[in-house]
């Protein structure tokens, strides 16, 4: 996943991705748990997709805020 790929996206499709993520990094969490996760760099980039879907949304907001003020 790529920040320019987040970037085209709107809100709400951004809410829905970081939605799934979030419900894929609580699998995993409990699969590694469990001791059924192979592949644990798996949670790692659950993690930084999270971060990069988060990081866009806090971008679009301070765009949104930028250009509410100076109408």
């Amino acid at each position: 996943m790529k920040a320019a790929d987040l970037k085209l996206k709107t809100e709400a499709e951004l809410n829905d991705e970081l939605e799934s993520l979030r419900k894929s990094q609580f699998e995993k969490r409990m699969a590694m748990a469990a001791g059924q996760l192979p592949a644990t760099h798996e949670l790692k980039q659950v993690r930084r997709n999270i971060a990069r879907v988060k990081t866009v949304l806090g971008e679009k907001a301070r765009e949104a805020q930028s250009n509410g003020e100076s109408s």
